[in-house]
């Protein structure tokens, strides 16, 4: 699938009309500055010219097919990433700077901007403003801002057609007049203007400076220009840029493969050819711009081809959030990508509160969390939470949960209104069993259920190393099947359940009843190893209980393991070894059928945390 796309056009001032003249950009104008050739910004989104979504803007395609078109490596953004555009300065930019992603989401409610410049083209003796010469101190800057000094103290880098031009948020720039160039960036439309020559607006008056936030964010010692990005024109976190050159002539076609990990952006800076992928052929002419979503499959170009090639790799050292919210406490820790817990945050839940309030004050926590490990935020690519009841996990609510007294929070939307990067959530047993099956003693396998006995009966089924949810919302609860009709009434309202039989109150009651006093977990099992009839009894109903739940969980979903966890965890090597022979006399094909193995979690509170980081 290749997508053709039809620019958003600028007017800003100081453009000229090149991109209309050599680029054949579609233009009715007399000042055609910028050409946003691949955008979903809300500022001027491109529009797509071919197949069944032509007429449409990209923002619009992403909207209909999702974003996950954008790759498993984009997961971390929760808009499309980049922006590329064709730039036309006839006379000279502003002097001007970028804030950090950080900065930007608190103060301006979007990304910051990080981009690179590739010159097309400059007259002579033409260059662009690149930080300072020397480094110089906030007061200066100040002072020479108000004097109308600061362009004595800037860095002049003279360039010409190809050099390359990275400039990282938080660096002082500025193109100057008569060059062409070709910008990627990140999909942000922020931007600090620090000096602007006295010109005059389109209303009259003089454009807006931003000094304040500009001495905020401006990082005011000289920058290294580098070539550390080789073999690639420029690679970060943000965009991987690469160069095609086809001469027509020794080399005329090239080809290249889009798998899941990204989507490909084609910009052609000039040349003239055929572009093809699954059987579709599209020409491709000077100033085209061309989109192939993730797993498009193989692709070759054909012809004279000049073109910059843009994906988005995995970011280095990524870190993730993972979130525990109960009903006393609400666990947050910071996961590395080797799935350890490098530090947690424990806080009351004090559930009585209103939802909003404890969102608001868990997004604070993810924050400092962060802050006093010295970790950047754009460092963190996701947030996951895990919280009890029944999850909307495709929109991010939760529905109910009675633990916490929450009904119908749209958790990801408000955690996100603080949290910049993707926040997702999950049912906090399904969170505990992806984080065994990750990290602890599922690691091994693929297919993991997990039981937490606690004082309910919850759990979690993975499948293919993902939750499983089913076609509705609500996903899987183990401890809600019925395993006697008519039996015991549950806490759910209904007779017979799981839970209702292995629970800890539900053991605690039978215990009771047979000894006819109160009595804790460690006096019951004490009572066993001391071979006392009755408690051995309740002991061996217990496991019979459970054995049939599990029975029922094997027969439906065939997993590698059993994981057990919860409070009960703690002394299920009693019981082990009976379970396993009630799956092999009662599973579906017994002795000729696989019978999956039988474990103890081994991760503890920490299961939740790292399974919702996994999210």
């Amino acid at each position: 699938m290749i997508f053709k796309l039809k620019p958003a056009c600028k007017d800003y001032l100081w453009g000229g009309h090149r991109l209309a003249e050599e680029y054949g950009i579609e233009y009715d104008g007399e000042i055609l500055a910028e050409a946003w050739a691949l955008s979903a910004h809300p500022d001027g989104p491109s529009i797509i010219t071919n197949g069944e979504f032509a007429g449409k803007t990209l923002r619009e395609y992403l909207d209909a097919e999702g974003l996950e078109v954008l790759g498993t490596h984009c997961r971390r953004f929760r808009e499309f990433p980049i922006l590329t555009k064709f730039i036309d300065a006839k006379d000279d930019l502003s002097i001007q700077v970028h804030p950090s992603n950080a900065y930007a989401l608190q103060n301006e409610g979007q990304y910051g901007k990080t981009e690179m410049w590739y010159i097309l083209d400059a007259e002579p003796n033409a260059f662009l403003y690149y930080g300072f010469k020397d480094a110089i101190s906030k007061e200066e800057f100040v002072r020479r801002i108000k004097e109308n000094t600061l362009l004595d103290v800037l860095y002049k880098v003279p360039v010409q057609k190809g050099d390359m031009i990275y400039i990282e948020s938080g660096t002082l720039h500025a193109i100057g007049k008569g060059i062409l160039l070709a910008e990627i960036q990140q999909n942000s439309n922020v931007t600090y203007r620090i000096y602007d020559y006295g010109r005059i607006g389109a209303d009259g008056k003089k454009r807006d400076l931003h000094i304040e936030k500009a001495l905020d964010v401006t990082n005011r010692t000289p920058i290294i220009k580098s070539s550390a990005n080789y073999p690639h024109v420029a690679d970060c976190d943000y965009f991987t840029v690469d160069k095609l050159d086809l001469d027509g002539k020794l080399t005329y076609r090239t080809q290249g493969t889009v798998d899941e990990k990204s989507f490909l952006s084609i910009l052609i800076l000039d040349g003239r050819g055929t572009i093809s992928n699954k059987g579709e052929k599209l020409e491709y002419k000077k100033g085209d711009s061309f989109f192939l979503p993730a797993d498009s499959g193989d692709w070759q170009i054909e012809g004279i081809c000049d073109a910059l090639l843009t994906t988005i790799r995995e970011k280095a050292n990524p870190i993730r959030v993972g979130v525990n919210i109960g009903s006393s406490e609400i666990q947050i820790g910071i996961v590395n990508d080797q799935q350890k817990i490098l530090d947690v945050k424990k806080y009351p839940t004090n559930a009585k509160r209103p939802a909003k309030e404890i969102i608001d004050e868990t997004a604070e926590n993810i924050l400092k969390i962060l802050a006093e490990n010295n970790i950047p935020l754009e460092q963190c690519v996701g947030v996951g939470v895990g919280v009890p009841g029944t999850i909307d996990r495709r929109n991010g609510k939760v529905i109910y949960s009675n633990n916490i007294r929450w009904e119908d929070v749209p958790l990801t939307k408000q955690l996100g209104e603080v949290i910049p990067c993707p926040v997702r959530i999950a049912n906090d047993a399904d969170c505990a069993a992806l984080g065994e099956a990750v990290a602890g003693a599922g690691k091994n396998f693929s297919d993991v259920v997990m039981f937490t006995l606690g004082n309910g009966v919850g759990g979690g089924i993975i499948l293919n190393g993902e939750i499983f949810e089913g076609g509705i919302i609500g996903g899987s609860e183990v401890g809600h099947q019925v395993i006697r009709v008519n039996g015991r009434l549950c806490t759910c309202g209904r007779k017979g359940c799981l839970e209702a039989y292995v629970s800890i109150p539900a053991l605690l009651k039978s215990a009771k009843q047979v000894s006819g006093r109160e009595i804790n977990l460690d006096e019951i099992f004490e009572l066993v190893k001391n071979e006392n009839v009755e408690m051995t009894e309740v002991i061996e109903q217990y496991i019979l209980m459970l054995g049939q739940g599990l029975v029922n969980i094997v027969n439906m979903f065939r997993p590698q393991l059993i994981l057990l966890g919860g409070a009960m965890s703690a002394y299920a090597k009693n019981f082990i070894e009976p379970l396993e022979d009630i799956l092999q006399e009662d599973s579906f094909g017994g002795s000729h059928a696989p019978i999956p193995k039988i474990s103890i979690a081994e991760l503890g509170n920490d299961a939740g945390m790292i399974g919702a980081a996994n999210l």
